[in-house]
């Protein structure tokens, strides 16, 4: 197996779900709306804090295409495993239940990031957390 192209496969692959993530909350998708309900977050500081989710979004998608820094994949694992939860089973706490289906359906979004983190080599040090090799 050649792992320089499965590498830039979920290079490709990560970059595209955090750059279409990223603009959709650029363009406060509404629909996200009652995810941040669910967790007690009102509507105008949503507003807001999609803002900043899209700038980072895509921020992080760009990085991970030129130079995938290991923390930087960790933070995209985490996020992408908490906007799956938000889903389901977190929405079930709030006004937006979805079904167990949706946050199942994300899984990539987080799997993806954690792959790539994989096989650039877990670090073993704190420093290697900053680097891509």
């Amino acid at each position: 197996m050649n792992n320089k192209k499965v590498e830039w496969i979920l290079r490709i692959a990560v970059c595209g779900e955090f750059l279409g993530h990223g603009m959709f909350a650029l363009q406060q998708k509404a629909g996200w709306i009652p995810y941040f309900a669910s967790v007690g977050i009102a509507e105008p500081t949503a507003l807001t804090l999609m803002t900043l989710i899209g700038i980072m979004d895509i921020a992080l998608a760009i990085l991970v295409l030129i130079h995938p820094v290991r923390i930087a994949l960790l933070w995209m694992a985490l996020w992408g495993l908490w906007t799956a939860m938000i889903r389901w089973p977190i929405s079930l706490l709030g006004v937006h239940p979805e079904p167990i289906w949706d946050f199942f359906e994300r899984w990539a979004n987080w799997g993806a990031p954690l792959a790539l983190l994989f096989a650039l080599g877990w670090p073993r040090t704190v420093r290697e957390w900053w680097k891509s090799r």
